[in-house]
């Protein structure tokens, strides 16, 4: 499975962008992607409880019969964090500084989806 391709490509790609993960609901990166400049915030302990949150949205939203979850931000005053899903059991995750190109970050992920989906 070439993840790290994509992911790196997410990254690279979106100013302001720290790490880029394909991630299970139970919170296990499958494949990380992070850039140096990332190192001074704990990106991945991060992740790992929004994948908690993510989770709970989505069950949420399957109870309320509202449709399909199909992306969740959560922004912060150091990072903004967009998730979206890949499959019923794995989503992507990417993480931007708070000065990082949020609508950017979206349309990556939304491109990177369907070739993670591929490889999954």
């Amino acid at each position: 499975m070439a993840f790290l391709p994509v992911l790196e490509e997410v990254v690279r790609s979106v100013d302001g962008a720290l790490a880029c993960s394909v991630m299970g609901f139970d919170g296990i990166a499958v494949e990380n992607f992070q850039i140096d400049a990332a190192a001074d915030l704990d990106v991945q302990s991060t992740l790992v409880e929004y994948a908690a949150v993510l989770g709970q949205v989505k069950n949420a939203a399957q109870l309320l019969k509202t449709g399909a979850v199909t992306e969740v931000s959560i922004n912060s005053e150091q990072v903004l964090t967009i998730m979206r899903l890949v499959t019923d059991e794995y989503f992507l995750v990417l993480a931007l500084s708070a000065r990082g190109n949020y609508g950017k970050g979206r349309y990556a992920l939304r491109i990177a989806a369907p070739r993670i989906r591929a490889e999954l």
